[in-house]
């Protein structure tokens, strides 16, 4: 990697001759503000047995520090999910969508309104933190109409950026806005490792008088599930789990869950359960670059100043419901992803129940930096009381919003004209992943009395799906007909809240909060036919 170095030395060498001033002069060679690294994988699920492999990360952060076991997406996919992850904000807020440009992914909208504000910029700016990227940043970065890989985002030092979506041999990144191109060779090329390279060039070289941020974004564990040499034959005899909602119909779901093939065929089986094995194989690289940061960390000395977070920007499923492989869906297994975090004044071996979102991020990092959330426009509260013990005296959120809009094509898919326009992802076997009517918005509610979700599709039905994952964890069975219909109705009104909710307004006392309101005229001025609509259909 003598060019990665090269291009560090050409870059820091100003930088590094004012760090030996301002270590000798000014700080004594320490950061007076925590350093913070934020491990961002791609499609890690925690629900169906993600984190297994990842046996290094557990230890050395998860056993470290805390593991929330409550941790939710604002998004189930990739690129608005990154989006609120950036921004803080709901997808309501960033206009983020879906993975196309048209859904405003990286569009130059979205260019102009919200990478200003994210939270990398804001620690450059008003915090003095150098900040570090490294890694898939969202899907459609770098395509022509969205400024080229030239386009190097506000609030960023240093840009190692991939093109486009997740890939592992042949790509290319923005190095600062110019382009690097990479074959297909390993030692060279390899894409995790050559995010880990970049990463221990920087802790080496940057400015020691400085704060840091840095963001590594793997590509694990997304397809094409292309591992490393040396894993390519590990977990030979590992499965997709066959959890009770494995290879089940989704009876009384939406029709794009009822329109999954049950039983799956033989060979649709064993395709996904290659494609777990091969999942879990990306993640040892990942499992590697976790060891290598912390033990330069630790080297460095900056290890017990240093907050890491280790975190997806989705889950996954793998056969759940009978559909392959993918996320989008609002379930659990889709939705639920992993959150472990060290750092100063955090114990270890801690497990954390409390309900947390990827809107909360940001906040939380603002936080850590010394920055008044107050004063930015983030949806999400920061959980840095959760970490340091001062959890029992703070008022905590017991629900948050779920968005997605379904993405489709226009023309019939080929292969299942049988299926119509109207939808994407499709298997040989005419199984499909999404649809324009694939667009649904939940309120998922966990406190002490309730674990609860409720969601409505905006489609001609109004479809309406609620599940106690007291009683059903698996979300096998919606009980939207049987459920008590004030419950019913105060769900709905808290999703129109949330769904029209900004910054403040959108953490608000839930249903099963003391200080909740409810007052069912609001709820029928705002929704008016509509949600007579929804209660004629629930109530037959």
């Amino acid at each position: 990697m003598a060019s990665i170095k090269f291009c560090f030395n050409s870059l820091l060498v100003c930088s590094i001759l004012v760090s030996v001033f301002f270590n000798n002069k000014v700080f004594g060679g320490r950061s007076r503000k925590p350093n913070i690294v934020l491990l961002l994988t791609d499609d890690l699920d925690v629900v169906v047995g993600g984190m297994n492999p990842l046996n290094k990360t557990r230890k050395l952060i998860g056993d470290a520090g805390v593991t929330f076991t409550n941790t939710y997406v604002a998004s189930p996919l990739c690129c608005p999910s990154r989006a609120s992850i950036l921004t803080g904000k709901y997808p309501h807020n960033h206009r983020v969508v879906n993975n196309t440009l048209e859904g405003n992914c990286s569009s130059t909208a979205w260019q102009k309104t919200q990478e200003p504000v994210t939270f990398p910029a804001l620690l450059r700016q008003h915090c003095g933190y150098q900040t570090f990227f490294a890694g898939k940043y969202l899907n459609q970065y770098g395509t022509k109409e969205a400024g080229g890989i030239e386009h190097v985002p506000p609030g960023w030092d240093y840009w190692y950026a991939l093109e486009k979506n997740s890939k592992y041999y042949n790509y290319t990144l923005s190095v600062n806005g110019k382009a690097e191109k990479h074959g297909q060779n390993y030692h060279q090329d390899y894409l995790t490792d050559v995010l880990a390279n970049f990463s221990m060039d920087f802790l080496e070289y940057k400015r020691n008088y400085q704060p840091f941020f840095m963001m590594i974004s793997t590509p694990a564990p997304h397809s094409p599930w292309t591992s490393a040499p040396q894993y390519e034959k590990s977990f030979p005899n590992v499965k997709a789990p066959r959890d009770p909602s494995f290879n089940a119909h989704g009876k009384d779901k939406h029709w794009l869950i009822r329109q999954a093939k049950t039983p799956m065929t033989n060979s649709s089986v064993q395709f996904l359960d290659d494609a777990y094995r091969k999942r879990w194989r990306t993640l040892l690289s990942v499992d590697d670059l976790v060891e290598k940061v912390l033990k330069k960390l630790e080297t460095r000395g900056e290890l017990d100043n240093t907050y890491i977070f280790f975190t997806s920007d989705n889950g996954y499923h793998t056969g759940q419901f009978s559909l392959p492989v993918d996320k989008r869906q609002l379930y659990e297994f889709d939705i639920k992803i992993p959150l472990l975090v060290r750092g100063p004044g955090i114990k270890p071996n801690q497990t954390n129940k409390m309900l947390v979102a990827n809107v909360d991020l940001g906040p939380t990092i603002m936080d850590i930096a010394g920055y008044d959330i107050n004063k930015t426009q983030m949806d999400g509260m920061s959980f840095l009381p959760l970490m340091n013990g001062e959890g029992k005296n703070v008022t905590w959120r017991t629900d948050f919003l779920v968005e997605y809009e379904g993405e489709g094509h226009n023309q019939s898919d080929p292969s299942c004209p049988a299926l119509g326009p109207g939808v994407a992802e499709c298997f040989p076997d005419c199984v499909c992943e999404d649809a324009f009517n694939n667009t649904y918005a939940c309120v998922r509610t966990i406190s002490a009395s309730s674990d609860l979700q409720y969601c409505e599709f905006d489609d001609s039905e109004v479809f309406v799906e609620v599940y106690n994952l007291t009683a059903d964890p698996f979300q096998l069975t919606n009980i939207a007909k049987t459920i008590d219909q004030e419950v019913l109705a105060k769900m709905n009104h808290r999703l129109m809240m949330l769904q029209s909710c900004w910054g403040p307004s959108c953490r608000s006392a839930g249903v099963f909060d003391s200080g909740y309101k409810f007052d069912p005229r609001l709820m029928f001025n705002h929704h008016g036919p509509r949600f007579h609509k929804l209660l004629r259909r629930t109530l037959q």
